[in-house]
């Protein structure tokens, strides 16, 4: 969870004075170790995105649309970030009293300066309003970004990013209002999303799923053989992920103490375990533990535990590993081929399953009998219920606002390459270069 309020810096200190300072008057505290850790944190939110997802998804794509995935994603977080300072910030986190939006008050980031302040989750202490605003703003960037694996080597340049902009506007900026913001209609009901899944994963998850339906199939699907081109370029990339997402998750505690650490042992944690169960599976079923799953299973627990790791305990984000990698894993490898849809880089199967996964069981996980953080008064039904309607919440909210913004793109732009283009590749045919050369 993050939660911004905007704080007035003007009470006279006791040292200035030379009188004892009224406990109303006490000047918030900033301090630098709490702004020094966040200042860190965005910057391993951009290396997740650039060149971690990008590498993740490019491995994974054959090599003649290697750099389109590059420059897809690159273009997408460098719209994104524009989009946030002019008005995404201030419909996410505006101050406005609604439960859905935040408001116009911050456009153009309008009354933000030096002096602004944000509130952390201790009473009291706070963060420059600038740095909440560039550590927002990555994940801005990189939530449209992971949308375009589930219809990779099909779709237009301009498509995407004019997709990206109207998803972000009508999506991910309402729910990260009502998820994350004080006033916002989830975070009142009292909904637990530490870092992001229902406002990330489970909102990109369903637009990948609608995008992937709407599209089509890419030509020669199920035909051709579309295997992963460089399996080391994608184990580079999740790498990346995983270190990267030290900023997404222990960053959204906002201070460097024993809460950020929490939340940092818990990503190390589901992630590894959530590792193992891919591979055991895998071997069970298979006989043999690919590189490929390994890396799908580090995703899927990146995934699970990024709305779960300020309020579980260490062993529960091992049960949460396990679990998260058996759904993904029958999403990825039965579902998706029973219902025949074409989820390119399975976005949806690991983001949004792993996503949903991961924002239920929080409500499990999180109760002390489980090693998490809430104590003996806590109500795990009233919260699970909580946790289950913020999911449909966010299912819907996306399914419908992707449906709109798809159509639209596809009536002004087209979605789609022709044929063509689409067997000869978008990297030559988009960008005029190649990835590599022989």
């Amino acid at each position: 969870m993050k939660l911004h309020t905007k704080l007035g810096l003007g009470a006279l200190t006791a040292a200035l004075t030379g009188l004892p300072a009224l406990a109303q008057d006490a000047a918030p505290v900033m301090d630098k170790g709490d702004v020094s850790w966040m200042m860190i944190s965005p910057v391993l939110v951009l290396f997740m995105t650039l060149p971690g997802l990008a590498l993740f998804y490019g491995g994974l794509v054959r090599s003649k649309n290697m750099l389109s995935i590059l420059m897809q994603t690159t273009v997408i977080a460098c719209v994104m970030m524009i989009v946030w300072v002019i008005y995404g910030y201030s419909l996410a986190f505006g101050g406005s009293t609604s439960a859905w939006w935040g408001g116009t008050a911050k456009l153009f980031l309008s009354g933000v300066t030096v002096d602004s302040m944000s509130a952390t989750f201790s009473a009291g202490y706070v963060i420059p309003e600038y740095l909440f605003i560039v550590f927002q703003m990555t994940f801005a960037a990189i939530t449209p970004a992971l949308v375009i694996g589930a219809f990779a080597e099909r779709v237009k340049f301009t498509a995407v990013l004019a997709f990206s902009v109207l998803w972000g506007t009508f999506s991910y900026f309402p729910i990260a209002h009502m998820v994350w913001d004080a006033n916002g209609y989830l975070f009142v009901k009292g909904a637990i999303d530490f870092a992001g899944g229902t406002v990330v994963h489970i909102n990109a998850g369903i637009a990948a799923l609608v995008g992937c339906l709407l599209i089509g199939k890419r030509v020669g699907f199920g035909k051709d053989n579309m295997a992963p081109h460089s399996m080391v370029m994608t184990m580079i990339g999740a790498s990346m992920l995983w270190v990267g997402w030290f900023g997404f998750n222990v960053g959204s505690n906002l201070e460097a103490n024993g809460g950020a650490t929490l939340a940092m042992i818990n990503t190390f944690i589901a992630t590894a375990a959530a590792t193992l169960a891919w591979c055991a599976i895998e071997g069970l079923a298979r006989g043999k533990a690919s590189m490929l799953g390994a890396a799908s299973g580090m995703v899927a627990g990146l995934v699970a535990v990024t709305p779960a790791c300020g309020t579980i305990g260490p062993m529960g984000a091992i049960l949460l590993g396990v679990i998260v990698s058996g759904v993904c894993y029958v999403f990825v490898t039965t579902v998706k081929h029973k219902l025949g849809y074409d989820d390119s880089l399975d976005v949806f199967g690991i983001h949004g399953v792993g996503g949903i996964i991961g924002a239920v069981l929080t409500g499990v996980f999180s109760a002390a009998a489980f090693g998490g953080v809430k104590g003996d008064d806590y109500a795990m039904a009233a919260q699970l219920w909580v946790q289950i309607e913020g999911v449909l919440i966010t299912i819907v909210w996306s399914g419908v606002v992707s449906f709109i913004a798809f159509k639209l793109v596809d009536v002004i732009i087209g979605l789609r390459v022709d044929s063509d283009t689409e067997r000869q590749g978008l990297d030559l045919t988009s960008h005029g270069e190649q990835a590599y050369h022989s």
